[in-house]
């Protein structure tokens, strides 16, 4: 039987293998299940926690709600893709240690010298990951939630983007002077 033919496949939607694949790297980090009550009842719905990046120095994180998975899963993609950071990289890891706070979420990243990995629990690894970072040290402080770690992670690459713009700046400024 011709899956093609049949008529109970014409409403399902493309196949997977349809869909077209990005050039970067994807990561979901967290789908949960979230109810809302209402007048009529409770309306279910599901939130999606994802990374996306290049593995060459650009992250995205986005946190979606939808009414099926599948849905909140494209939704968190299309909103990661749209705010992402540049991150400085030297010889895989960042330039400078910081520290950032999200919430109850405190992570402290530091600069490792070439082979160390990555030592950073679950989803700061995987923000890491997708941003190309392969030598770095990170500790995750004052909270085990998933959201706030990514986060605050996701604060403290911002932090490091924009402490490169600054001495980048001042080294051009200390050149021409």
């Amino acid at each position: 039987m011709n899956p093609q033919n049949n008529s109970n496949n014409n409403n399902r939607g493309p196949r997977r293998d349809d869909r077209p694949q990005s050039d970067g790297f994807e990561q979901v980090l967290q789908i949960r299940r979230v109810s809302k009550k209402t007048q009529g009842g409770s309306n279910v719905s599901f939130s999606a926690l994802v990374v996306t990046g290049d593995k060459k120095g650009k992250v995205g994180l986005g946190l979606a709600k939808a009414p099926n998975v599948a849905d909140a899963i494209k939704k968190a993609i299309r909103l990661s893709n749209r705010d992402l950071v540049q991150v400085p990289l030297v010889n895989g890891t960042i330039p400078y240690e910081t520290i950032s706070k999200y919430g109850a979420s405190k992570v402290l990243f530091r600069p490792a010298p070439k082979g160390t990995g990555i030592i950073a629990g679950s989803s700061i690894r995987a923000v890491l990951e997708a941003s190309g970072i392969t030598d770095i040290v990170c500790k995750a402080l004052g909270s085990n939630n998933k959201t706030t770690n990514a986060r605050a992670t996701f604060k403290a690459l911002k932090q490091v983007e924009s402490l490169a713009k600054k001495y980048k700046l001042l080294k051009e400024l200390k050149v021409k002077a």
